[in-house]
């Protein structure tokens, strides 16, 4: 003879169900529901006529895609009005990787707003990663490998830094070889350092080497958020920072230099965020006058 539940219990089996489907809705929900993160920048070096200038970030798209063709996500850049448009790495996943899919999506971001572009750990791994570049030069896309331009604006210049990442040149960091390569590669990009400086950087864990080399802005991702966030706590894991990073997202700021990491968008490895909405960053300039 089957026992009956008591009402007690079947009330609080139904309660225990209705809070497992909220929060798997809203899980999912987290993860497509695509935001724009407003962060202002201010320093005394940012020129009076870059006061107001907006830099859109993207990183870690990992070929998701928002929107038919990604037109959510190019709608909101849109609608943002930045001056112009970053890549910060990741913009492709080597586990399913579309070069197709992310050459569209570069090539109708250049129409909203010239962009620039630097690699991550995952173009580092990828074996059509040539392809990928001349793809995206033929779109209008100005990749930077450690490479130096400066920016234009009302008149005036700011200096945009571009590092290839880490990974192509070294595959582990067993004796600490990583910051002492990217502090040569700065020191030998920064060697003429004239007025404000802004530095694409997959990595933010790199943070300390960016500040000893005098960097002034720093746009990095690769954290993904730390992936599952928990309140007043943060992330819980990222790449190359281990559970419960010191850099996950948001701003940053040490000695001189201030550093932005995008909580990204897309998934890789872990494919569902917790609490980690994805993002568009959009990095204001204001001068101190």
């Amino acid at each position: 003879m089957k026992k009956k539940l008591s009402q007690k219990t079947f009330a609080w089996l139904c309660i225990l169900t209705i809070l497992l489907l909220t929060l798997a809705v809203w899980t999912i929900w987290g993860n497509t529901a695509l935001i724009v993160n407003e962060i202002s920048v201010s320093g005394s070096q940012i020129p009076s006529e870059f006061s107001g200038f907006r830099i859109a970030q993207i990183s870690d798209l990992h070929n998701a895609e928002f929107g038919e063709e990604n037109a959510h996500l190019l709608n909101l850049l849109s609608e943002s009005q930045p001056d112009i448009i970053v890549i910060t790495g990741d913009l492709v996943d080597v586990q399913h990787t579309d070069i197709d899919t992310a050459l569209s999506f570069a090539e109708k971001a250049d129409r909203i707003a010239p962009v620039y572009y630097v690699t991550g750990n995952h173009e580092a791994s990828l074996p059509q990663y040539d392809e990928l570049k001349t793809g995206l030069e033929a779109a209008g896309v100005t990749v930077l490998e450690d490479k130096t331009i400066q920016l234009e604006h009302n008149g005036s210049f700011v200096t945009l830094i571009g590092l290839s990442d880490p990974d192509f040149t070294i595959k582990s960091n067993t004796f600490d070889e990583v910051p002492v390569m990217i502090s040569t590669k700065l020191n030998d990009l920064m060697e003429d350092k004239a007025g404000y400086t802004i530095l694409l950087s997959h990595r933010p864990e790199l943070f300390d080497t960016y500040v000893s080399c005098g960097v002034d802005l720093v746009l990095s991702g690769h954290a993904h958020g730390g992936q599952f966030r928990l309140p007043l706590i943060g992330g819980l894991v990222a790449p190359n920072q281990g559970f419960f990073p010191k850099y996950d997202a948001g701003l940053y700021t040490g000695g001189g230099t201030n550093m932005v990491v995008s909580r990204g968008i897309g998934n890789s490895i872990i494919p569902l965020r917790f609490n980690n909405r994805p993002e568009i960053v959009l990095v204001e300039l204001i001068a101190d006058l």
